[in-house]
């Protein structure tokens, strides 16, 4: 009987495997880092995007305040009267009486509001009181709207065209009966914001 020989081979020999197996490693690797740098890609656009739609409402929310300014002194929780606007444009603070709160339900409230602006541990904080005279155990509505806020700076535009760093200027506080009725022509926030760097907001004032 003869014996058939097998020419034929019918498989892969030790060393084609590992080198099979090592190209196959580097193609995986390469791919990987490739897929890594996209994934990180994305993530940093959605975090930008996010942010920068954060800033977009929170000037939305400024300009609605500010813009709407009213001649509306009020009284605070010990029955002093505070001016319709109060500003430290250094300190990156201010307080105003506002006018155009919507009032969808129809409720039997004011639509005016008082809202003041501040920075607190780098973010930028709304507040809001729902009564104009304040008592005693009256307290705002606190609301963050600008985190990562490293510096801001207000400045104000009075009747002589000239920027003024607080409000009321100086120069007026002793005409104190004139003082409810002094509202500044614009105001300009200067604002420092991690990772998007310095902006210039400017509003218009009503006449």
């Amino acid at each position: 009987m003869s014996r058939i020989g097998c020419t034929g081979r019918g498989g892969f020999t030790l060393l084609e495997l590992l080198v099979a197996l090592a190209i196959f490693s580097v193609i995986a690797v390469m791919a990987y880092g490739g897929l890594a740098v996209v994934l990180t890609q994305q993530t940093r656009t959605n975090e930008q995007a996010d942010r920068l739609s954060r800033l977009q409402m929170a000037y939305q929310i400024m300009q609605r305040d500010i813009e709407q300014v009213i001649a509306r002194p009020i009284r605070d929780a010990f029955g002093d009267e505070r001016m319709l606007m109060i500003g430290q444009g250094s300190e990156g603070e201010m307080e105003f009486t506002r006018g155009g709160w919507n009032n969808p339900a129809g409720h039997q409230r004011s639509t005016l509001q008082r809202v003041a602006y501040q920075v607190v541990d780098q973010e930028l904080v709304r507040s809001v009181w729902y009564v104009l005279d304040r008592a005693q155990d009256t307290e705002p509505f606190e609301t963050g709207i600008i985190d990562g806020v490293e510096e801001m700076e207000i400045r104000f535009l009075g009747d002589g065209e000239e920027w003024q760093d607080q409000w009321p200027p100086s120069d007026q506080l002793q005409s104190l009966n004139d003082l409810p009725q002094i509202i500044p022509r614009a105001v300009e926030i200067s604002i420092d914001i991690e990772f998007v760097g310095p902006l210039i907001w400017l509003f218009q004032l009503g006449e």
